[in-house]
């Protein structure tokens, strides 16, 4: 079982890449966010999940093992296979996945290839509980600032009716999660949903006071 190469970039082009490791060239599938951080003809190491089908050895390559980790999530769910997987961590990094699925936002993996509103929710559902598992350490920067603060609450009573809200107001479920997440996270537990919306709008550039 192979589970890394380190050689030359040999070449690449929409969904995969030709690792060169001795004068063997392996065949790598890759998601868009690993291959525009690879180039032909220089050095790079990948992390690799290795398929194997009766007909077919399938090498699927990451430059992290959190987007390694996701890929392996994603495809624990019925419908999501390993290209479909991969799409979705073209559109979001693993972050970013990790908020999407906490703000529970269909939107945000609709966005990738093969993935529709029914697909999106049964992602979301199967992988509320699983996904906060995920150790941090491995997505990079970004992930450095949400390891750093404390998790944001999930979506519900008072910050749900508060999402809602913001949403009706016309903004992202993501980015209402965050701002209302955020304004939870340091009001008391007990804030009711009104206030969360104030203090969300403010964090979100508006004062409801003025």
């Amino acid at each position: 079982m192979i589970a890394r190469l380190k050689g030359l970039i040999d070449s690449q082009g929409d969904d995969w890449a030709v690792v060169d490791c001795g004068g063997v060239g392996y065949l790598v599938s890759c998601s868009s966010r690993t291959l525009g951080r690879l180039q032909a003809g220089t050095a790079s190491a990948l992390f690799i999940e290795t398929h194997v089908r009766e007909d077919a050895i399938q090498l699927y390559g990451f430059l992290e093992t959190g987007e390694r980790d996701w890929f392996r999530l994603l495809t624990t769910v019925q419908g999501v296979g390993a290209k479909v997987a991969l799409s979705i961590l073209s559109v979001a990094a693993p972050e970013q996945l990790l908020q999407i699925i906490a703000a529970q936002d269909k939107t945000g993996l609709t966005r990738a290839n093969g993935v529709g509103p029914k697909l999106a929710l049964r992602i979301l559902t199967e992988l509320k509980d699983k996904a906060g598992k995920i150790a941090l350490g491995g997505f990079g920067p970004a992930s450095a600032a949400i390891a750093a603060s404390a998790p944001l609450p999930a979506a519900s009573g008072p910050l749900e009716d508060a999402v809602s809200a913001l949403v009706n107001l016309g903004y992202r479920r993501l980015e209402a999660f965050q701002a209302a997440g955020e304004a939870a996270r340091d009001l008391p537990e007990d804030t009711d949903a009104s206030a969360l919306i104030r203090a969300a709008l403010k964090r979100l550039g508006k004062d409801l006071t003025r």
